[in-house]
């Protein structure tokens, strides 16, 4: 019997809130389903299983507030003996008293989330046709109602446009979290700095020339070759893929997370998982992927929690460096600046190149300046180098 348990979405997490169960006794699960969904500083975050079998029973009721590490189900594992779920009530119930139950005689049947949603958006649940079980109205019932509606207001016609900008509530709970995170980091991991200037001119002349071959959707940016870049780069120095954790911890996976902007302001770092086995191309597919969803706030829990290292990147127009601030339990943020044209001399002879200062802040107690040097090195070495990423 496997203890599906609470995730941590990042250092700044202590508890999160179970908005919906998306599976039920008895259901099949494979590694990846989504279980549930969990509303956190982040936003709603769908909640992901990571074994493969049957869900036994479910432990915490819809509209709990739990702590992280809290069991929240029990999944009977492949080579268990299937037994007939457990269908008794939640062990944890939800502080409030439920306004209505799904199965109450003469009631409206919706989930915990429909009711909320329909309420914050004025939807009579009478005029919903239910598409849950035994005709309960579930969330996806009610987001299609309001999609149905024929007066939008104009900001969801600016949503609708591609401009969804996240309610204030939600990135000023967000900017909270990050400050905690960053403050804690300031406060308990020692930093060491360093820099480094990497020339991009073969870089951007070899993704010029592999642009011409691809559709405008599918060329490449400057963000996936460093991204790739750096997953080489921590193969050849794994010290720095890391979390420390009463002593360095070094992780097999390199996943790398990479620093996105809100629109209504504050960031947050989704993850690239195994960087450093997909293509340039597949990075590339991944970034236009998730990005959007990052700024939708529609994120699975996987893509925050499991990053090993972090990427921030000031973008074109922007600062010449950058200097990262550790996000915990990690030991390293890795920066790029703009890059730009200045002269720079190469084999004794000065030309104009295309510059990009790239920084390193790690945790001093588990590395040392002459690791993150190496690992400068082996940047700048495979950025010389495009063809092989």
């Amino acid at each position: 019997m496997i203890e599906f348990l609470m995730p941590n979405l990042g250092a700044d997490m202590e508890s999160g809130t179970l908005t919906e169960w998306r599976k039920k006794p008895g259901d099949t699960v494979k590694r990846g389903d989504i279980i549930a969904e969990v509303e956190t500083q982040k936003g709603l975050i769908e909640i992901e299983v990571f074994e493969d079998g049957v869900i036994n029973k479910l432990l915490i009721d819809e509209g709990t507030k739990v702590p992280v590490g809290t069991p929240m189900a029990l999944i009977l594992t492949a080579t268990e003996k299937q037994v007939t779920p457990v269908t008794e009530e939640p062990k944890i119930k939800a502080k409030e008293e439920k306004q209505e139950t799904i199965s109450e005689p003469g009631k409206i049947k919706a989930t915990p989330l429909a009711k909320r949603i329909a309420s914050e958006h004025k939807i009579d649940l009478s005029q919903i046709q239910g598409t849950g079980e035994n005709g309960a109205i579930t969330k996806e019932d009610v987001e299609n109602a309001i999609a149905k509606q024929v007066v939008i207001p104009v900001e969801e016609s600016l949503k609708k446009a591609g401009e969804e900008i996240p309610d204030k509530s939600t990135t000023t709970n967000i900017r909270a979290a990050v400050a905690a995170a960053m403050e804690k980091s300031n406060r308990e991991i020692p930093h060491y700095y360093l820099e480094k200037t990497i020339d991009m001119s073969k870089a951007l002349a070899w993704m010029s020339e592999a642009n011409k071959q691809r559709p405008v959707k599918q060329r490449l940016l400057p963000g996936a070759l460093f991204i790739k870049a750096v997953a080489l780069s921590l193969r050849e120095v794994p010290e720095l893929n890391g979390i420390w954790n009463n002593g360095l911890q070094v992780k097999s996976d390199i996943n790398i997370g990479f620093v996105v902007s809100l629109r209504g302001g504050g960031i947050i770092v989704p993850a690239i998982h195994n960087a450093n086995l997909k293509t340039v191309d597949e990075i590339m597919e991944k970034l236009n992927d998730i990005i959007p969803r990052a700024k939708a706030l529609k994120l699975r829990s996987s893509e925050l929690s499991d990053s090993t290292v972090t990427i921030t990147s000031i973008g074109e127009g922007g600062a010449d460096s950058v200097y990262g601030i550790i996000y915990p339990p990690q030991v390293a943020i890795i920066g790029f600046g703009n890059i730009s044209k200045k002269p720079f001399a190469q084999d004794d002879l000065l030309g104009i190149h295309s510059l990009v200062n790239v920084t390193i802040a790690a945790d001093h107690r588990a590395t040392d300046g002459l690791t993150g040097s190496r690992f400068l090195m082996a940047l700048n070495t495979h950025l010389q180098n495009p063809g092989s990423l």
